[in-house]
């Protein structure tokens, strides 16, 4: 089964193939301000920005009230798998039980959801027509190959399409409107140059109103999917101390959080008085979370496939632990819905065909009673990330994982 190890191999062809491909950039500041810069309020939040970092957090724990509960949804990164989490999505409005989030976070192919996410059930069509539509179709083609070009495999012009196709103006006024009413869309990016995630108020950057502001929204959510060696990575102008503004290298937000729960450096935080419960998180992981056996093949790529796949999940399960501990300390209930381990998912698989059918079985999980999994209920004797398995009539022919083969008929019984 293929799933997102098959981008480590690509990395590594990447850094293999990509030697002459490169991303000509400023090594100091890109300008130094003349006079009096007029800024507008940065939507970036860094965990090296004590101030809005403690802004940030007296803002959400503000929310955490028994009075009023709030209920946060955070998309993963998977790739094509993000279909799953969309069509979780339109599923659970078609249950009829789909909060109104009043936070809601991206990472990677969660970032290109979470828009829609963070508008509700209204924009439900325009979520399911970004996931199924074919736009993603031509993503790693050989059309797209660039390893000559750019530092990556592939460029990232057919990304860049898609999200300029699905973040329209009517978006991004819809986004600020929701925004005003002080609910929060939030998107994560890496950036290399630091090594931090920084954490995007893309309502805010909505808020401001005019095309430079769509234009950054847009960046931001190519940058949060752009898988390092797969595309290239996104330059950004941040401003620094004394108004030197300077290009930053920024790539999916992926590569340091599989998903955005709580900042990294908020970890550890309790609220300052226990107050029951004050809400609910809800976790959409495009991926599987279980372990899988199989026998690994001896090849270098199904050795790397295999062993990014492991560390990947390995990681996944602890950042889930931690959230849940988070979740536990400060009132919040905790649910995770990820793809069933007997499906064959894969991240690169960004065919329309399979995409379909990643969004009509998240679809149908949302639909029903047992999309979700309750972590901060598990008893101890319990496994904390349980195997998720739908039954096989269930799992859409595409990805169905493929049946090993029988023995021969015909075949000699050995002599003795």
């Amino acid at each position: 089964m293929r799933r997102i190890g098959s981008a480590f191999v690509g990395l590594v062809m990447a850094l293999a193939m990509a030697g002459c491909g490169t991303l000509d950039r400023p090594t100091g500041p890109l300008r130094i301000a003349d006079g009096t810069l007029i800024k507008a309020e940065d939507p970036r939040i860094r965990s090296n920005d004590s101030a809005r970092l403690e802004q940030f957090t007296q803002e959400i724990g503000g929310r955490l009230r028994a009075d009023h509960p709030t209920s946060i949804l955070a998309l993963s990164g998977g790739g094509a798998n993000g279909a799953y989490g969309a069509g979780l999505l339109v599923g659970w409005s078609e249950h009829g039980d789909r909060p109104a989030f009043d936070v809601v976070t991206g990472v990677s192919t969660g970032a290109l959801a979470a828009p829609f996410a963070f508008l509700g059930s209204d924009w439900d069509d325009e979520l399911q027509h970004a996931y199924t539509s074919g736009g993603a179709s031509n993503l790693l083609s050989w059309r797209s190959f660039a390893a000559f070009l750019n530092p990556s495999l592939f460029s990232s012009q057919t990304l860049r399409k898609l999200v300029d196709d699905n973040v329209s103006p009517e978006l991004m006024q819809a986004v600020a409107r929701e925004h005003a009413k002080g609910r929060r869309l939030l998107v994560a990016t890496t950036d290399l140059d630091s090594e931090e995630t920084v954490i995007w108020d893309m309502g805010l950057l909505a808020t401001q109103g005019d095309e430079n502001a769509r234009e950054l929204f847009k960046e931001v959510l190519v940058a949060s999917a752009s898988i390092p060696g797969v595309f290239p990575p996104v330059l950004i102008a941040g401003l620094q101390d004394h108004d030197q503004v300077v290009l930053e290298m920024h790539v999916d937000g992926g590569v340091n959080t599989p998903f955005l729960a709580i900042p990294e450096d908020l970890m550890l935080w309790t609220r300052p008085r226990d107050e029951g419960r004050v809400g609910a998180l809800y976790v959409i992981v495009n991926g599987q979370t279980g372990r899988n056996d199989g026998v690994t093949p001896g090849r270098l790529s199904g050795i790397l496939s295999r062993t990014y796949d492991s560390m990947s999940k390995a990681s996944l399960r602890t950042h889930l632990a931690i959230t849940t501990a988070f979740a536990q300390r400060n009132g919040l209930d905790m649910s995770l819905s990820a793809i069933p381990d007997n499906v064959q998912a894969s991240s690169l698989k960004f065919d329309q065909e399979t995409m379909t059918a990643m969004f009509e079985l998240g679809r149908q999980r949302g639909r029903g009673p047992d999309a979700w999994t309750r972590l901060d209920q598990k008893q101890a004797d319990q496994p904390f990330i349980p195997q998720t398995r739908v039954d096989e009539a269930e799992v859409p022919a595409v990805l169905a994982p493929p049946k090993p083969s029988a023995p021969a008929a015909d075949a000699e019984t050995p002599k003795t």
